[in-house]
């Protein structure tokens, strides 16, 4: 899924795990994934292929180093071949197998194929195989339009994949991405940090590292600069 750049520095966009879909309309009974697929499919490519400036700027902080990561919503790929170059071995997840498979190959063409695997599946169900923790969960604009997602769920269900002293990293449009939008896509309801926070549903094993809104300027399918915010959550599983 994973919106990625229309907007701004990196990859970004509404997805997953979203995007600003080209129509308004949707058939009714049409699912994520097959809304998705169908996105990708039309095209060769949607994203630039960039690393979400956010994850960039987060993960050489995180003090464990390049461990264990996971991308839910990864598109294709952009994020978990950069975190792959970086050191770190690196999943991801999302509804298009078109997406999916254009991650497998620009993981091979970039030199990390053996660091990375790609998997297409809900993110809302996928569950991994065996040690199913990462030193670093990450969801990058899992926003969905046209056709919603049960987002806060997966938010939620994604603290379960955090493993002790590990990091979940949350960011999505708290505004809209960029001017040029659909009528019915104004309507849509941005996340604020702290709604983002409240998904997670967090106890005393935990501890919030970032919740703030993080301004900048992107740009919109026109070329026009855009001055936008992004709502970024950064939290930590307690080691015990």
């Amino acid at each position: 899924m994973q919106a990625h750049e229309h907007t701004g520095t990196g990859d970004a966009g509404t997805a997953h795990g979203g995007g600003t879909g080209d129509t308004d309309a949707v058939d009714a009974g049409t699912t994520a994934r097959e809304w998705w697929e169908a996105r990708y499919a039309a095209g060769d490519g949607i994203w630039s292929g960039r690393v979400n400036a956010v994850l960039a700027a987060v993960a050489p902080t995180l003090p464990r180093g390049a461990g264990r990561a996971l991308d839910l919503g990864c598109g294709e790929g952009g994020d978990v071949v950069w975190l792959a170059e970086q050191g770190w071995t690196a999943t991801g997840v999302d509804l298009s197998d078109t997406a999916v498979e254009r991650g497998r190959r620009a993981a091979a063409a970039a030199g990390v194929g053996e660091r990375t695997s790609f998997v297409a599946a809900d993110v809302a169900t996928w569950a991994p195989d065996g040690d199913g923790r990462f030193d670093l969960v990450t969801a990058s604009f899992l926003q969905s339009w046209p056709v919603e997602i049960p987002r806060a769920a997966i938010l939620h269900r994604a603290t379960g994949l955090v493993a002790e002293g590990g990091h979940l990293l949350v960011t999505a449009h708290a505004a809209p991405p960029h001017a040029d939008l659909p009528e019915a896509f104004r309507t849509y309801r941005f996340p604020s940090p702290e709604e983002d926070l409240a998904s997670l549903r967090l106890d005393d094993g935990w501890e919030v590292v970032v919740a703030e809104g993080r301004p900048r300027s992107a740009t919109g399918p026109d070329g026009e600069r855009h001055d936008t915010v992004d709502s970024v959550v950064l939290v930590r599983r307690r080691a015990i």
